[in-house]
């Protein structure tokens, strides 16, 4: 099956038995996480529906210095290296508007936004999330529905003119908070009414209509909306049934649409179960996957210090953190209080800005280095159980081996696995 031209089938058939309950997205441009991705995706003879977000790869290259065409040949080529068709990979294009120009005027913002939908469109991404929900410098906020439709539409149309091959699908709408996680308390965190829904799909409706997209809007897939999950800095707020039942009712009518629930990282593993019931088709997870890499990176640099001296050692955290603090542009105004209390949060929040500088020279340079010191020395068995011990119990089980990069990937791998299990389980 070519998944990339039957994403809707797959959804439509996640009641039948035998099939995919759904699928998740993992938004990330990471490759270590991609990677990770892709070892789940091939274990579980699955599709993997792999996102590149609009701040991370945009035609001004992002904060990775990524433009799609780039981001589409990185993953062919860790496609291949990993040995997963693909064929079998799914791409897509998360939060696709104004969102990296919002301090400019709405003219100019949305000028950005359908270059940037076009070229998501015209370098083959077949899944696109069309969000113009975010105020521009010049605009009222929050923004009226209907302003936030007609520029979806806009952007829906930018697409349609770039295409080349198989059209997209698209998703519409967007969650409360913003992208990224919540930066305040999650006390007040409300579940999308059932009214919010309709005029969201409804006013989507008539834009798309207005400039000539109905045929286009038959194509979208999924409607954004805030099912009552999310995370801030040390919190995660739980996902309830209860709460979403109104939503799941109204969805049953609108078949085969589906809900995409954003922001579903951390949750237990029966929550994924839950959403997945309840109408909630496309699971996205991002910062969950480079928090479990980071943990996995700062655990072996403590291994390190161990069997290195000094003058030889990685120094990954003080690299991340010295570089951190000299382009503070990607956390200082997520992460606030005192110094002591930014400090920690740099590293431990669950938001994981962190994973916005694996790519700046310095820091892939100390991780590489890590990797390289310990492929240098004998890691004790005992050493690998203080600081990883499911890795440890994965090498006792003979199912991973030493190899540092090795137990990078299984820990990583270990955060997509509650996502695949409900996803895709297995009979």
């Amino acid at each position: 099956m070519n998944v990339k031209e039957n994403l809707q089938t797959l959804l439509c058939n996640r009641h039948l038995p035998g099939h995919a309950r759904g699928i998740y997205s993992v938004c990330t441009a990471n490759p270590t996480a991609i990677r990770a991705a892709m070892r789940q995706a091939r274990a579980d003879d699955s599709p993997l529906l792999l996102e590149a977000t609009s701040n991370q790869v945009n035609q001004f290259g992002g904060y990775t210095r990524m433009r799609p065409a780039d981001f589409r040949e990185l993953a062919q080529q860790l496609a291949a290296e990993e040995s997963l068709p693909f064929d079998r990979i799914i791409l897509g294009g998360d939060h696709l508007g104004p969102n990296p120009w919002q301090h400019e005027p709405a003219k100019i913002a949305m000028a950005h936004a359908e270059e940037l939908v076009a070229e998501y469109a015209r370098e083959g991404f077949v899944k696109l999330h069309l969000d113009a929900s975010m105020p521009c410098a010049d605009d009222p906020s929050p923004l009226l529905p209907q302003t936030v439709a007609l520029r979806s539409a806009r952007l829906c149309a930018a697409a349609e003119r770039a295409v080349t091959g198989t059209k997209p699908v698209y998703v519409i709408g967007t969650e409360v908070p913003t992208p990224g996680g919540a930066t305040e308390g999650l006390d007040s965190l409300a579940v999308t009414t059932v009214a919010a829904a309709e005029e969201t799909l409804e006013e989507h409706r008539r834009q798309f209509a207005g400039l000539g997209l109905t045929e286009a809007f038959e194509r979208v897939i999924a409607v954004v909306v805030q099912p009552g999950v999310e995370f801030n800095h040390d919190s995660v707020h739980e996902y309830d049934g209860n709460q979403a039942q109104a939503l799941s009712s109204w969805l049953q009518s609108r078949a085969p649409l589906v809900f995409e629930a954003h922001s579903s990282d951390y949750q237990k593993e029966q929550a994924y179960f839950e959403l997945l019931r309840d109408g909630f088709a496309i699971l996205k997870v991002g910062p969950a996957v480079t928090f479990a890499m980071r943990e996995a990176i700062f655990a072996l640099a403590a291994i390190e210090a161990y069997l290195l001296p000094d003058t030889k050692q990685s120094c990954v955290r003080e690299t991340v953190e010295r570089v951190m603090l000299a382009s503070p542009a990607n956390w200082k105004s997520h992460y606030h209080g005192n110094a002591e209390e930014q400090r920690l949060l740099r590293t431990f929040s669950y938001s994981d800005r962190i994973r916005y500088y694996w790519s700046q020279p310095d820091v892939h340079a100390a991780v590489e280095r890590l990797m390289e010191n310990l492929r240098s020395v004998s890691i004790p068995e005992t050493m690998l159980s203080a600081f990883l011990p499911l890795e440890y119990a994965a090498l006792r089980d003979h199912q991973l081996s030493m190899e540092p990069m090795e137990i990078l990937l299984h820990a990583t791998q270990r955060s997509l696995q509650p996502y695949a299990q409900a996803c895709f389980p297995r009979h």
